[in-house]
C-alpha cells in the first residue's frame, strides 16, 4: 500500500539514485529535481517516480525533502536562493540534509527552515554508492529524539544502521570525525604502499602483514582491490572530496578550538595532488611516482 507521505529528493547523484531507488521500493510517492548532476533517472521514473524543474516545486509537491548534495554552499544554493525549497515548504515539512557540511552553518540553516515553518534534521551517511543502491546506508541523524523516531520508517527504507548522533548538527559533526578517521586511515595506507613499493616488498606481503595486524578493517577492504589489481572502484570517493570534507573538517575544530596537528599533515596530502578527480586509491601510484 502506498504511503500517503510524499517525499522530494534533491540529487539523484552517485549517492541520491539509490536512496531514490529504495524509498521507490518502499512505495513512497517520489519526486525528484531534474538536474544535470543527477545519474541518469530513467529506471527511476519506470519505478514511478516524478521530475520537478526547481527546488521550490519539489517542495510544493512533498511532505519530506531529502538533500543529497556536494556540501555546505550547495545545501545553502537549493534551500535559500530564487526558486529555492524555502519558497515552497508549508508548515511542518521536514528538510533531511543527507550532505556533509559544517556544523555550525547547519545550525544557522536550520533556524531558518524553522522561521519559515519548517522542520529541519541532519542525516549525514557514509558507505558506498554500492551500498545505496542495495539500500545499506548508514545514517547518521542529528534531531530532536521525537522526530528521529517519528522518520525511522522513511530513513529505514534506505539505511541499514541509523545512529542518532544528537541534536541538529550533531550529524554533521560525528560524519566529519568518521571522515577525518577513514581519510586519515586512506592517507596512512597509500604512503605505505608507495614506500613499500620502493623497498622492494611484493603487495601480497604487505597485504597479508597489515591485513593480519594493525591495519585491517573497512577502509584497508576498501583500498586491497586497487593494491591487488590496480581497480579503484572500492572505494568510489573522489581526491576533491576528501579535500573538502577534511576544510570543513578544519572549520569545525576551528570554531571547537580543537587540536588538528594530524588532520593539518592529512589535507596537506590531499591538496598536493593534481589530479584532484582521481579516486581516493590512485593515491598510491601518484605517491609511488613522486618517490621514484
Amino acid at each position: 500500500m502506498q504511503s500517503t507521505q510524499r517525499i522530494g529528493l534533491i540529487g539523484a547523484g552517485l549517492m541520491g539514485h539509490g536512496i531514490a531507488r529504495n524509498i521507490l521500493k518502499a512505495d513512497y510517492p517520489l519526486v525528484i529535481l531534474d538536474h544535470p548532476g543527477n545519474q541518469p533517472v530513467d529506471d527511476l521514473l519506470s519505478a514511478g517516480g516524478k521530475l520537478a524543474g526547481t527546488p521550490r516545486e519539489v517542495a510544493e509537491r512533498s511532505d519530506v525533502v531529502i538533500l543529497c548534495v556536494t556540501g555546505t554552499p550547495q545545501v545553502e544554493s537549493v534551500l535559500f536562493e530564487a526558486d529555492g525549497v524555502v519558497e515552497g515548504i508549508r508548515p511542518e515539512t521536514l528538510v533531511i540534509d543527507c550532505s556533509t557540511a559544517i556544523p555550525n552553518v547547519t545550525r544557522a540553516i536550520a533556524e531558518r527552515i524553522v522561521a519559515a515553518g519548517g522542520r529541519f534534521m541532519d542525516a549525514a551517511m557514509t558507505r558506498t554508492p554500492k551500498e545505496a543502491e542495495e539500500g545499506r546506508l548508514n545514517l547518521i541523524v542529528g534531531a530532536p529524539e521525537a522526530l528521529f523516531t517519528a522518520t525511522q520508517p522513511l530513513l529505514g527504507s534506505f539505511a541499514e544502521n541509523i545512529a542518532h548522533a544528537g541534536d541538529v548538527s550533531a550529524g554533521h559533526t560525528l560524519k566529519l570525525l568518521h571522515n577525518f578517521v577513514s581519510l586519515g586511515f586512506s592517507a596512512v595506507l597509500a604512503e605505505a604502499a608507495a614506500a613499500s613499493r620502493r623497498a622492494g616488498i611484493e603487495d601480497g606481503a604487505l597485504l597479508e602483514v597489515l591485513g593480519k595486524g594493525g591495519g585491517g578493517g573497512v577502509v584497508f577492504e576498501r583500498m586491497r582491490p586497487f593494491i591487488e589489481t590496480g581497480d579503484p572502484s572500492g572505494f568510489r570517493f573522489s581526491v576533491a572530496n576528501a579535500t573538502k570534507d577534511l576544510g570543513y573538517y578544519h572549520a569545525m575544530t576551528d570554531a571547537l578550538g580543537a587540536q588538528r596537528d594530524v588532520a593539518e599533515a592529512v589535507v596537506g596530502l590531499y591538496r598536493s595532488i593534481d589530479q584532484q578527480d582521481l579516486l581516493v586509491p590512485e593515491l598510491i601510484d601518484v605517491l609511488a611516482d613522486k618517490l621514484s
